[in-house]
C-alpha cells in the first residue's frame, strides 16, 4: 500500500522497514499502552532543498503508542541531528532537532468521519503500523525553509561574495555614473595639460 504524506511524498510501505513496528500486542483494548524506544536509520529526503537530515543518520524515537476506539495513537518524540546550509551566506548549519510526533492510526474497519481525507488517513496493516510519513511530516514541517545561520546574518557581498559577518567593514565605493563621466573629462582634461606642459619644455630646452 502507499500513501502520501503531507509533504507530497509518495511512501510504499515496506513490512522490512525499520519504522515499521508490530502494535499487535495491544489488541483492539481501549486503554492498553506500551513505550517505543529506538534508534532507526533516516529514510531518504527527510528534508528540505537547503536542510534535513542526512540520509541514515541515526533518529531517536521515545513515543507512546496506546489503543483508542478507532485505532492506535502514537505520540511522543523524534530526535535527529540537522545539517545544511544558511540560505544568506551558505555557511554549514547543524542543530540537534526535537520533532514532536501525534498520529492516529486506524483499524482497518475504523468508521471514516466525515470532512477527514481518506488518503491522508492512516490505517493499520496486518497488525503493523508504518511511521516513515509520519516521521517525515514531523521533521519536514519543521525546518525551516529558509535556514540562516543567524537571524542578523548579512550574507555574502553582492559585488565580489565575501561574507560580510566575517568582515564588518566591508564595503565598495559606489561612484554615481554621472560622476564618472565627469570624472574621465576631468582626467582627459588634465592628461591633456600634462602633454602641453611637457611640449612647452621640450621646445626651451631646444631653444
Amino acid at each position: 500500500m502507499s500513501v502520501i504524506c503531507s509533504t507530497g511524498v509518495l511512501i510504499s510501505s515496506d513490512l522490512s522497514s525499520p519504522l515499521v513496528f508490530n502494535v499487535k500486542d495491544l489488541g483492539r483494548s481501549p486503554g492498553s499502552m506500551r513505550t517505543l524506544e529506538e534508534q532507526v536509520p533516516a529514510p531518504v529526503d527527510l528534508g528540505v532543498a537547503l536542510i534535513g537530515v542526512q540520509e541514515g543518520s541515526p533518529v531517536d524515537l521515545e513515543l507512546r503508542l496506546e489503543a483508542v476506539h478507532e485505532g492506535i495513537l502514537v505520540s511522543g518524540s523524534a530526535f535527529a541531528q540537522v545539517a545544511g546550509q544558511c540560505g544568506r551566506c551558505l555557511e554549514p548549519i547543524t542543530y540537534t532537532l526535537d520533532a514532536n510526533v501525534q498520529e492516529l492510526f486506524y483499524y482497518a474497519d475504523a468508521e471514516v468521519f466525515e470532512g477527514v481525507d481518506q488518503e491522508e488517513q492512516r490505517r493499520i496493516e496486518n497488525g503493523t503500523i508504518d511511521l516513515e510519513p509520519v516521521l517525515r511530516d514531523a521533521v519536514v514541517t519543521t525546518l525551516p525553509f529558509q535556514p540562516v545561520c543567524q537571524e542578523d546574518c548579512q550574507g555574502l557581498c553582492s559585488e565580489c561574495g565575501v561574507r560580510l559577518a566575517d568582515h564588518p567593514d566591508h564595503r565598495h565605493e559606489v561612484l554615481d555614473p554621472r560622476w564618472a563621466a565627469l570624472a574621465g573629462l576631468t582626467g582627459s582634461a588634465d592628461a591633456d595639460d600634462a602633454s602641453a606642459a611637457s611640449t612647452e619644455s621640450d621646445k626651451r630646452e631646444e631653444s
